[in-house]
């Protein structure tokens, strides 16, 4: 099936909302908002600042270098 073949085609789309990630409102997804997917400039300044702040952070495991090592050391293995 191909899109002209579809019962809504030729129809206009309904706009894209979405929440802004930062402060949970809803707006529209559009490529006039430089700051998508946020809602505003201020959104996305609060959201950078929380990853220079580290707020947000990614679980590292240990690589097999690193438990090898605490191994030979006789440390106990990181996890």
């Amino acid at each position: 099936m191909n899109d002209t073949d579809r019962p809504d085609a030729g129809a206009p789309r309904k706009p894209l909302e979405v929440r802004c990630p930062s402060c949970g409102e809803m707006h529209l997804y559009s490529t006039d908002n430089p700051y998508r997917p946020f809602c505003s400039k201020g959104c996305k300044a609060i959201d950078l600042g929380a990853w220079a702040s580290e707020e947000y952070r990614f679980e590292a495991k240990p690589t097999r270098d690193e438990l090898l090592e605490d191994l030979m050391d006789g440390d106990e293995p990181r996890h």
